[in-house]
């Protein structure tokens, strides 16, 4: 987008509350609520179509101002941040588009080997182990939607082991009969590991850690930031140093192989799918969106017949700032998405903003324990990055709601821990009440009791096998 649109849209939709540390940041809900507005009269509209694994297909209709020299820089600025945040809520190896010819083109060009979303490009068709393609449909030949929710989670009979896999440490569960009969965090350094027997070395550890509290181990339930299809590993950060030959041989298959050795039912989701179940769980609620904050931001909606969509959900990629002097995130090489707003980068982001140094050596992880052991001393500065944070938050909250049907918004994950998870919350109400009182109305932000943001994911994970009984 041209810096004079940009311009203009800033004056149109800036938003009343700022971050300190972040004054450019532009929500991206406020922009595509406005341009809908504006579009609300017009008789064009575009269709759009994404289609996943085994043929399930999520669709889109949005209208759009007609294209003129005018309209046109914010015609395209909204319908490819809208193909984005949807390609990354619903999963998608091919999109269909329907509409103007010169929108198909850019959307072509943008998501295409050496377009400005090769990253999207190689990691859908490394997902979904499909050529990623767009194509051009005309009038009646947009696919329909085709669905099919996962039903998991919420079992909570019979001997149960449950884990959580972060970036710098792993949490591990076993619960008997619904209740918890042990819960620990274990420190790890998964991601500059090339060997993925490390990986399996200390998940094992803490498996057996966990089962030594249990007469039996019936079933297995684990939660991981990453892109999971049927229990296999198609993408995930915490393998991001293995080879990928050395991948597809030892870690694609990895948890099939430890189901394998387990004998017993065995299934692992993405953790935010998990922080939403944990919602369900603890709240006794459908219509959960499930935001983890931790080393990255991971995201999952519980709809309201309680299932599991199966959708990707992968929001760390999805946009929430329009700015264009956004925080560029470092693997996807995008601006503006959400892993840069609700996790440790966030924290980090902020931090460099208000002025503080960490040493060359002192690693993500580290700096968060730093700024969170300030603000609950009440340094003005750190419990400012925790409000600036709720801000982001409450601004996405409404981003959120354009695109999941929720009314409990639950936030977990090392970010959240102490008193900045308090602050966030706080803020992101003081947001929707003033902007949004329509959302303040019908959104609860949640934030659970202390040690459920740290092992509440271990626990839920938990609870998603079904145990077969025996005859």
């Amino acid at each position: 987008m041209c810096g004079q649109a940009f311009q203009s849209i800033e004056k149109e939709i800036g938003p009343h509350l700022k971050p300190v540390f972040d004054p450019g940041f532009l929500p991206l809900g406020k922009f595509i609520s406005w341009y809908r507005k504006l579009a609300a009269g017009s008789d064009q509209e575009i269709g759009l179509a994404m289609e996943r694994e085994n043929g399930l297909t999520a669709t889109w209709k949005t209208k759009i101002l007609p294209l003129s020299p005018e309209t046109r820089p914010l015609t395209l600025a909204y319908v490819e941040r809208l193909v984005k945040f949807l390609l990354w809520q619903k999963g998608g190896w091919k999109i269909y588009f329907q509409g103007p010819v010169e929108i198909f083109q850019q959307l072509r060009e943008l998501y295409s080997i050496g377009g400005e979303r090769q990253f999207d490009v190689n990691l859908m068709s490394t997902v979904y182990e499909r050529p990623f393609e767009v194509v051009l449909v005309g009038a009646g030949e947009l696919p329909a939607e085709r669905d099919n929710p996962l039903v998991l989670g919420g079992h909570l009979d019979g001997c149960r082991l449950g884990f959580d896999l972060g970036a710098s440490d792993f949490k591990v569960a076993a619960l008997q009969d619904g209740q918890v009969v042990f819960s620990q965090e274990l420190p790890w350094n998964p991601q500059e590991q090339a060997d993925p027997e490390y990986h399996r070395q200390h998940l094992q550890h803490g498996l057996k850690l966990a089962a030594s509290h249990l007469p039996r181990v019936e079933a297995i339930g684990g939660s991981a930031a990453g892109i999971y299809i049927n229990n296999q590993v198609r993408i995930a950060s915490l393998f991001r140093s293995v080879p990928r030959e050395l991948f597809e041989k030892k870690v694609k298959n990895l948890f099939l192989e430890m189901q394998a050795e387990w004998r017993v039912p065995f299934e692992v989701i993405n953790d935010g799918e998990v922080t939403a179940l944990a919602g369900y769980l603890s709240l006794n609620r459908t219509a959960v969106l499930g935001i983890a904050m931790g080393s990255s931001e991971a995201g999952g909606y519980l709809n309201r017949q309680g299932h599991l969509p199966g959708w990707l959900d992968e929001l760390a990629f999805a946009p929430v700032d329009l700015n264009p002097q956004a925080a560029v995130d470092e693997w996807s090489g995008d601006r503006g998405v959400g892993a840069m707003y609700f996790s440790q980068q966030a924290v980090n982001k902020l931090a460099l903003a208000a002025g503080f140094t960490f040493p060359p050596e002192a690693k993500l992880p580290e700096r968060l324990k730093q700024v969170q052991a300030l603000a609950e001393k009440g340094e003005e500065r750190a419990t400012r990055i925790f409000r600036d944070i709720g801000i982001y938050l409450g601004y996405t909250a409404q981003l959120y709601s354009l695109f999941y049907d929720y009314e409990t918004l639950m936030i977990l994950g090392r970010v959240t821990s102490g008193a900045g998870g308090e602050l966030i919350k706080q803020e992101a109400e003081r947001v929707l009440a003033l902007e949004f009182p329509e959302l303040r109305e019908k959104i609860e932000i949640h934030l659970t009791d202390e040690k459920s943001r740290r092992v509440g994911q271990a626990v839920a994970a938990a609870t998603l096998p079904q145990i077969t009984k025996k005859e």
